[in-house]
């Protein structure tokens, strides 16, 4: 694999930027999760963090409950697992396969599947950054069509996941390296939107 390319950190950025960048990050949300954009900012408006958007939407899709219910229990201060046992919605659903034993701020996460057989799963408690940082593994390989390691190699350099995003996104529009090898399939850097997985 070639060398990867880190751009600037979204702090040294300007204004102008950061705020497409973030633009960007909704609509690849709003895209893959198949809800309007409107909808994504007005969950962000309620104080919903830019990279708890998708765990929102993840857990309404599988709750079938509006995206504001999802909301109204987080602001109650319920954790994002007890919102998922609320709803029934089982630890093997966050799960995503890996080649490769993840790092930092993954090994945790990926560890509790790891250590446990798979009819132990239910066992189970993963805290919110557990969650959150599954759904997006999941959301931004499904949506940019790229693997999950792509995804975990990218967050180790960016300490949010717009930043993520808009990285994972400029590697499929042929801007780093070690895409050269990867074909013309890996080249519009369109996600797809595939969404309810």
């Amino acid at each position: 694999m070639g060398a990867l390319f880190v751009p600037d950190r979204v702090d040294t950025q300007t204004p102008f930027s950061v705020s497409a960048q973030v633009g960007n990050f909704h609509v690849a949300v709003a895209n893959y999760y198949q809800v309007p954009q409107r909808e994504v900012i007005v969950l962000r408006e309620r104080r919903i963090r830019d990279d708890e958007l998708p765990v929102v939407l993840f857990i309404a899709q599988r709750a079938r409950v509006r995206p504001a219910t999802i909301v109204d229990m987080r602001l109650r201060g319920m954790s994002w697992w007890d919102i998922s046992v609320r709803y029934g919605i089982r630890p093997e659903v966050y799960y995503v396969p890996v080649v490769v034993t993840p790092g930092p701020p993954y090994g945790k996460a990926w560890g509790h599947y790891k250590k446990k057989p798979r009819k132990q799963w239910d066992t189970i408690v993963l805290a919110d950054d557990e969650v959150v940082n599954l759904v997006h593994v999941r959301f931004l390989s499904d949506y940019y069509d790229v693997p999950p390691e792509r995804v975990i190699e990218v967050r180790g350099h960016h300490p949010d996941y717009v930043a993520v995003n808009y990285e994972v996104a400029r590697g499929r529009s042929g801007h780093h390296d070690d895409d050269d090898d990867q074909g013309e399939d890996r080249g519009n850097g369109k996600g797809k939107g595939k969404g309810k997985h």
